[in-house]
């Protein structure tokens, strides 16, 4: 089975970032949730923007890929809005990935590298009126088109984080499709999960 390290969002390692770990270590994987912020959790993405301002985006992004060197380097990046940027700067810069689930969010590719890596598969997982995304969206259908085994999946709604169950922007249907779509994914990397797609 996989190893995953995963990334939690701007308001922190909430229990709903910790039940979508424990729904794919239900599968049978391995999963890695590093606390970027020391324990703190926000009500609101504002605080949380707060918080990472003060601290600096480079520090959080810093800490991700801090966590992810006393890990073993063939793991899965995994990342929830913020906690992408340091899932792709690991996908795209650290030898040995075995994939990327970038959720909510999408970096270029050109922001840690020219190309994707080459045997690095990728999904990324969004909400298709999401405002946040909108601002990804492009970035997110440049990726695809250019690597390998990429693929983009929109999901109907507006919300960002419909994948975390302790959120009012929780959107159950969504975010059971998400987490089956990732089990997929998970399995198809060592042959027994079928077609992630």
């Amino acid at each position: 089975m996989a190893e995953v390290v995963l990334f939690h969002h701007v308001q922190g390692l909430t229990p709903g970032v910790v039940a979508f770990a424990d729904e794919l270590r239900a599968a049978g994987h391995t999963v890695h949730t590093p606390d970027l912020f020391e324990g703190r959790t926000f009500d609101s993405l504002e605080e949380g923007m707060a918080y990472v301002r003060q601290v600096g985006f480079g520090e959080v992004a810093a800490r991700g890929v801090r966590a992810a060197e006393e890990l073993p380097r063939e793991v899965v990046h995994a990342g929830f809005s913020l906690g992408v940027v340091p899932a792709q700067e690991l996908a795209q810069t650290r030898d040995g990935a075995r994939g990327a689930l970038l959720m909510h969010a999408c970096l270029p590719v050109s922001e840690f590298g020219a190309t994707w890596p080459a045997g690095v598969p990728v999904r990324v997982h969004a909400m298709d009126d999401d405002p946040f995304f909108a601002e990804d969206a492009e970035a997110a259908r440049a990726l695809v088109a250019g690597a390998a085994d990429a693929e983009l999946f929109l999901y109907p709604g507006k919300q960002h984080l419909f994948a975390d169950s302790s959120l009012p922007s929780y959107d159950p249907d969504a975010a059971k499709l998400l987490t089956r779509r990732a089990v997929e994914f998970l399995g198809a990397l060592d042959g027994d999960g079928g077609d992630p797609r």
